[in-house]
């Protein structure tokens, strides 16, 4: 579904400036880490995410960035690879509201969502600001070739290292993988489906060179301006899913009613765990 464009214009980060020999280990040592559903989860604000992500980058530390929401919570339950997927990521962040909202019913409060499209934008604005290498990932060739112009034309400083669409066979991610070395990425964004995305990162992550990959999942189409993000009204009240079905009503009823409920059951049976 096409719609309006995105406003991709940079924006200021709100992430603090961090000196070249910031460490990486010493600014996640002071962000806490909440376990929910089995999974530790990062209790850290988006200017605290962003402040790890630049330190990464000046140091030449490697951090593979690795995003839940309700779904995918529900998802690792029932797919042992895509769990150890994503526990494999360096750090793993609340992309979702619906997480949020239970971290707190659980006693566990995360301190506000980390959306994984809004690290995207954050970390593109990084680049250009630094004028960083970007490798992108994923989406069809049209969708991805519309992404590289509108990135290209908002964040004019950044360098295309290079591109590839997410239409591959899994004997072809080596192959891959040696191409995104040899482009000497800093940031690689992966614009792939979960658990695709999870997989590919927890296998070639590495051996990738680039100092922050971050699985943008849909972000792509997003930014491409061919999928509508939910209105800020819809995020804020934990209703993106229900803008998503509005948007196809019959492919995703289904999906969302299982999704929805499971992920209720699960954290009342953690409620009743610590009562």
């Amino acid at each position: 579904m096409s719609g309006p464009p995105v406003d991709m214009r940079q924006q200021a980060s709100t992430a603090p400036a961090v000196a070249p020999s910031a460490d990486v280990d010493a600014l996640l040592g002071l962000i806490p880490t909440r376990r929910l559903y089995g999974i530790p989860i990062l209790a850290a604000t988006m200017d605290e995410v962003m402040a790890v992500c630049a330190a990464a980058v000046s140091g030449r530390r490697k951090l593979i960035l690795g995003v839940v929401n309700a779904g995918k919570i529900v998802n690792m339950r029932r797919q042992a690879l895509l769990r150890a997927s994503v526990m494999s990521a360096d750090l793993v962040l609340a992309d979702g509201m619906a997480v949020v909202w239970a971290s707190k019913l659980l006693r566990r409060p995360l301190p506000e969502r980390v959306a994984g499209i809004d690290v995207f934008e954050e970390l593109l604005a990084l680049a250009h600001r630094e004028k960083l290498r970007v490798y992108f990932l994923g989406a069809k060739q049209d969708v991805l070739d519309e992404l590289l112009r509108r990135v290209q034309q908002r964040f004019s400083e950044l360098t295309l290292a290079g591109s590839r669409n997410g239409y591959f066979d899994d004997a072809e991610a080596d192959s891959i993988a040696d191409e995104i070395n040899a482009s000497r990425p800093d940031l690689l964004f992966l614009g792939m489906p979960t658990p695709k995305k999870e997989i590919f990162l927890a296998s070639q992550g590495p051996r990738i060179q680039a100092r922050v990959c971050h699985g943008v999942g849909g972000s792509f189409d997003v930014l491409a301006g061919k999928v509508r993000r939910a209105p800020a009204i819809f995020q804020k009240l934990c209703l993106e899913w229900f803008y998503r079905f509005l948007q196809e009503p019959r492919r995703m009823w289904r999906r969302y009613l299982v999704t929805n409920t499971l992920f209720v059951l699960m954290t009342v049976r953690e409620l009743f765990r610590r009562t």
